[in-house]
């Protein structure tokens, strides 16, 4: 990777912005990322490599950022987060028994032998995608608290069943490495809080803004790559470290000054880099030639619109119903983990990846017709 491919990565992420220019599209920035990612990487010119270490390492540290951003974003300390939590949890819980017999099916009809792959990805949801959504498109109020719990809680759990049900040798593991980087977080939520209660890390802020130090943001940041250092040992997504330790920032307390910081590391640089990355990753050229498995894509990802659209008989509102169905980092884990056990037949791995598409052109959809009525600023209306 070299400083000329890094140019054309920032300015082709330009293209989220532009897309997300007219408000009255209500289109989240991520999208027109991914696109510009699609277009340079494999699938298109192949101008960047997303194979490049260098380039896949940038990419590992903005997930991470991402992740933990969209953990602070989190309303811990709200008191609606509670029975909004509860919600959330169960409809993740009726979404994964959905997802058990549609994916049964699935795996039955293609006879692939994967239906517990299957089953994860169909219940999973994607927080590195949809929480970004919510934040630009300024959704809020109980209903979209609760589809934001439900996109938490089940990401997570996909997260840590995804080894299982891809690599069951190594699931253990892989459950030793989650358990570890939820113990530390515990720890760290005690540590800060600590530090709250007895004016430390007032003191430290004081001086750091005094002496331009940005102390809290080298600390955190020092934090969150120790946590990412952790779950990558423990072989577990960096998605569940940053999430993990936003959570404990959130519960803490975030600075807004530390907010700002954050805000343009992860948006102005380190997020658009791993959304094109992620475009750049995805081979769907290699579908052309088996339609059999490009069937696979669009059964898999109708299967999840269907699964997550099915809250809407729970009073769910189906525009966040459809959101909470959006796929990203499960699907390109099961792929990647897939393919270099070789444990997928041919196209299969192209096949999660065109599923998780369909669910994120769903999800761009859905939270535009969202936006018309849980956008802040906007009168609520009856879903």
């Amino acid at each position: 990777m070299s400083f000329f491919q890094l140019s054309l990565i920032a300015a082709v992420a330009l293209l989220g912005p532009l897309l997300a220019f007219p408000r009255t599209w209500h289109l989240p920035t991520v999208l027109g990322q991914l696109l510009a990612g699609i277009a340079i990487g494999r699938t298109g010119l192949g101008l960047v490599d997303s194979s490049d270490p260098t380039y896949t390492f940038v990419a590992d540290v903005g997930f991470a950022l991402i992740m933990f951003v969209a953990g602070t974003h989190v309303p811990v300390r709200d008191r609606a987060l509670r029975p909004a939590l509860a919600g959330g949890a169960l409809s993740a819980a009726i979404a994964a028994m959905l997802a058990a017999a549609v994916g049964t099916v699935t795996a039955f009809a293609f006879g692939t032998g994967h239906a517990p792959l299957y089953i994860v990805l169909l219940a999973s949801s994607s927080a590195a995608l949809v929480l970004p959504i919510v934040d630009s498109l300024r959704l809020t109020g109980p209903k979209v608290l609760t589809m934001t719990a439900q996109v938490a809680v089940a990401d997570i759990a996909c997260i840590v069943a995804l080894p299982l049900a891809v690599d069951p040798p190594n699931a253990p593991r892989a459950a030793i490495g989650a358990a570890g980087v939820a113990a530390c977080s515990v720890v760290l939520f005690f540590v800060l809080r600590w530090l709250e209660d007895s004016g430390t890390r007032k003191r430290v802020h004081d001086v750091s803004e005094d002496r331009k130090f940005a102390l809290e943001l080298r600390i955190q940041l020092a934090l969150l790559f120790a946590l990412s250092g952790l779950a990558v040992a423990g072989h577990v997504s960096v998605m569940l470290a940053g999430f993990s330790f936003g959570l404990v920032v959130a519960a803490v307390g975030e600075p807004r000054r530390l907010a700002h910081q954050l805000f343009a590391v992860s948006d102005g640089f380190l997020g658009p880099v791993f959304f094109v990355w992620l475009g750049a990753s995805l081979d769907l050229s290699a579908l052309a030639g088996s339609p059999t498995m490009v069937l696979l894509g669009f059964c898999l990802g109708l299967g999840a619109l269907l699964v997550h659209g099915s809250l809407r008989l729970l009073g769910h509102p189906l525009p966040l119903a459809m959101l909470s169905a959006s796929q990203l980092g499960v699907p390109v884990a099961a792929a990647t983990i897939g393919s270099q056990l070789d444990l997928l037949v041919p196209g299969e791995a192209s096949a999660m990846i065109l599923g998780a598409l369909i669910t994120i052109g769903a999800s761009a959809a859905a939270g535009s017709r969202a936006a018309h009525t849980f956008a802040r600023n906007t009168p609520a209306s009856a879903a």
